[in-house]
């Protein structure tokens, strides 16, 4: 336990699951009812809403890690070369998994461990937020995370719902100074997607201010603990060498998964520690500052129709900006700020796949803090009106999402 907690850890698994028992219900719910309306508009317009789920997009990518492994790649007209290498390998990994032990294909198992990989995650966001802010807030944030307007790619053979279950329960394991579990999760998350480097980067700073706040604090007004202290003294010394060890482990493990797999790439490339990138510029993707993106944006404005779509980006993305500076504002803690910045930090600045950005967006959830907090201080019914109202809007825009455009 450590300065960073603010609440008090539910004393058993079973009384942890019963607290969170509310939000996964109405998560439940509210992924229920975005899978019905995809049901039913795919079936008017002749289509299978499990292939759409399940067998379109960077699910077939990560299907076929599973099947054939590495080294499978498109060459396209424009010179442009798009390699399985792009695809971190924890997901195809567990697909393999899932179809080793049981009679699945490659593909129900990406939907199976999408759908218990985003139950977790819901879980996950509800212990952050109720270890921050209390219960009634951890339940209002994961129903908000449900409600996304991109949610239904929480239920698709797709690798966001893992990693914001890695993500969070990392990010909770920080919160309550459980320095082991939190790198071992990042680890995983960084083996997960490329964005698994915030989740390094949160345990990495929190652990090296904590690490500063307990140096202080063995110095009272300024000066050390005298040396003439009593033998006892010698006990919380003990215990201070046994964190800072603690620490530094979760630290060493943290950046594990994401170094061992760029370097990996790498080295089967033959390119060296940078073939990641080299990678990913072939599938025109990389990190700009937002520059591509912000000329994007303004390109809508050439003609009036697609000036609202302009519009419409620019409001976006100043409510995310918003909301980040609101959870500043009040104080989230130091690991939810660094993890979340890191993430928009990436999704914004990206120099391709601009319609991918609200779906590389879904795992920054503690952006929605300040709305669940809004929403936590509402009566339950009138909450619950808003929810209600906007989680059948997400099923409605959800469906059509993936029967028209759908995710890159």
């Amino acid at each position: 336990m450590t300065d960073l907690e603010t609440r008090a850890a539910p004393s058993s698994r079973a009384g942890a699951l019963r607290r969170a028992a509310p939000a996964l219900l109405g998560y439940a719910a509210v992924r229920a009812l975005g899978l019905v309306a995809l049901a039913v508009w795919s079936a008017a317009r002749d289509k299978s809403a499990y292939t759409l789920l399940t067998a379109r997009w960077d699910a077939l990518w990560y299907t076929r890690v599973a099947e054939l492994g590495y080294g499978y790649e498109v060459r396209l007209a424009n010179g442009d070369v798009h390699s399985n290498l792009a695809f971190f390998p924890l997901l195809p990994w567990l697909e393999r998994l899932v179809t080793a032990v049981s009679p699945l294909s490659y593909a129900d198992g990406g939907f199976l461990v999408g759908l218990f990989a985003s139950l977790a995650a819901a879980w996950g966001i509800f212990a952050v937020a109720d270890h921050v802010y209390g219960r009634r807030a951890g339940v209002c944030a994961v129903l908000l995370w449900a409600v996304l307007p991109v949610g239904i790619v929480q239920s698709m053979a797709y690798s966001e719902s893992l990693f914001t279950a890695l993500a969070a329960w990392a990010l909770y394991a920080v919160l309550t100074g459980r320095w082991p579990a939190a790198g071992t999760l990042a680890l995983l998350a960084g083996l997960t997607r490329p964005v698994g480097m915030a989740v390094v980067a949160a345990v990495w700073v929190a652990a090296l201010a904590s690490f500063v706040r307990d140096r202080r604090a063995s110095e009272p007004d300024g000066a050390r603990i005298a040396p003439s202290a009593p033998a006892s003294a010698s006990a919380p010394d003990s215990i201070s060498a046994s964190a800072d060890a603690s620490r530094v482990l979760g630290m060493l493990l943290a950046p594990l998964g994401t170094a061992g797999y760029v370097l990996w790439v790498g080295h089967h490339t033959g390119k060296g520690p940078l073939g990641y990138l080299d990678v990913q510029a072939g599938w025109r993707n990389g990190f700009d500052g937002g520059y591509a993106f912000a000329r994007f944006v303004a390109e809508k404005f050439t003609s009036f129709p697609s000036a609202l779509a302009g519009v419409g980006l620019i409001v976006g993305v100043a409510s995310v900006i918003w909301l980040y500076v609101v959870g500043v504002r009040q104080r989230q803690p130091l690991p939810l700020l660094v993890y979340t910045g890191v993430v928009t930090a990436l999704a914004l600045c990206a120099s391709s796949y601009f319609g991918s950005k609200p779906r590389l967006l879904v795992p920054a959830f503690p952006l929605l803090l300040p709305l669940a907090l809004a929403l936590a201080r509402l009566r339950t019914r009138r909450s619950a009106l808003v929810l209600g109202s906007v989680a059948v809007a997400s099923a409605v825009y959800g469906a059509f999402w993936l029967n028209g455009p759908g995710p890159p």
